[in-house]
């Protein structure tokens, strides 16, 4: 299959146990063709190995070699999931000669599929110019049903990611490109931006975003005392979607949570506050999909990057599937 790698079972080791206590033991390896649909709503993972947008963004390369070391990370966490919901891992979609634009049509097919299958995507990155082809994913799933429903996009990054994509697409323009569409489309972009930076971010993307409407929480409001604050914000842009899409970028955390990354910086926000925030958004229950972008394992020290991917992967699992 063309863009396309299976699972790797290789990629899941940790501690033995005979009671399937780690996810190593719980997740079963099957070909993205062959996800089955389950009685009970499941989870699959699906790895985007590309980092070309990350390339053309004039970003440091390695993210493409990021949902394998994630994987591997979370196999060794224990598992929580209730028995009658199943784990899979579907391999990785994969960029062949530059082609991102094949690589994101690819993964579109693939998460709507997904969705299709009752399934609850979780897509690890693998650069952002991922949240292109998995929102399209979510829109062709939902235009489907033919029912109308709303995309919010809510997204944890120090940069807006509105870059206009003149010269090329790339890491930096995946919510232009959708705000264009939306545009064309005559219907709402609907984009909540938390963690933004102003020294990550040039007054031209702040006037963009200015000019589609978008609602952003800067970095220094974006902490966790000003949680009632930010739960407000998160509320009030839920209710007027019907499904959320939530994305993390991992260069939006502080470097001292996540070095390996893409774009790294000491002045990013803490992992607390996102934990805080994933509660709100997964209790609203309109949560459709999910993706960490970024993780770039040639950068990162002693896996702490992996974990904290591997570990927000837990909780959201624990919140969606208690």
């Amino acid at each position: 299959m063309k863009n396309y790698s299976k699972p790797k079972t290789d990629n899941w080791q940790g501690r033995k146990s005979t009671k399937n206590l780690y996810l190593h033991e719980k997740v079963k390896y099957v070909p993205l063709e062959e996800i089955p649909e389950p009685p009970k709503k499941s989870i699959t993972l699906l790895g985007y190995a590309c980092d070309e947008g990350v390339s053309r963004n004039q970003g440091r390369v390695g993210a493409v070699d990021g949902p394998d070391v994630i994987k591997n990370s979370l196999g060794r966490f224990p598992n929580h999931l209730p028995s009658a919901v199943q784990l899979y891992d579907a391999g990785n979609i994969t960029c062949t000669q530059g082609d991102m634009e094949a690589a994101q049509a690819k993964l579109t097919s693939s998460v709507c599929s997904l969705l299709d299958k009752k399934q609850f995507p979780i897509i690890l990155g693998g650069g952002h110019d991922v949240a292109y082809g998995h929102y399209h994913g979510i829109k062709k799933h939902l235009d489907s049903k033919k029912e109308g429903k709303s995309i919010g996009i809510v997204n944890f990054d120090a940069h807006f990611d509105l870059r206009q994509n003149t010269l090329n697409n790339n890491s930096g323009t995946p919510f232009y490109q959708i705000a264009q569409e939306c545009k064309e489309e005559h219907i709402r972009f609907n984009y909540l931006c938390l963690g933004i930076r102003k020294d990550a971010n040039d007054r031209s993307l702040f006037q963009t975003a200015k000019e589609l409407d978008v609602t952003y929480v800067l970095t220094d409001t974006f902490q966790i005392q000003f949680l009632d604050e930010i739960n407000t914000w998160i509320n009030a842009f839920i209710k007027t979607v019907d499904k959320v899409y939530v994305t993390i970028d991992l260069d939006g955390f502080s470097s001292a949570f996540a070095p390996g990354v893409s774009a790294p910086s000491p002045m990013g926000f803490t992992p607390h506050i996102v934990l805080e925030c994933l509660k709100t958004i997964s209790a609203s229950g309109k949560l459709i999909s999910v993706d960490l972008a970024e993780m770039n394992p040639k950068y990162d020290i002693d896996g702490q990057t992996a974990k904290l991917a591997a570990s927000l992967i837990h909780h959201i699992m624990d919140l969606q599937f208690p």
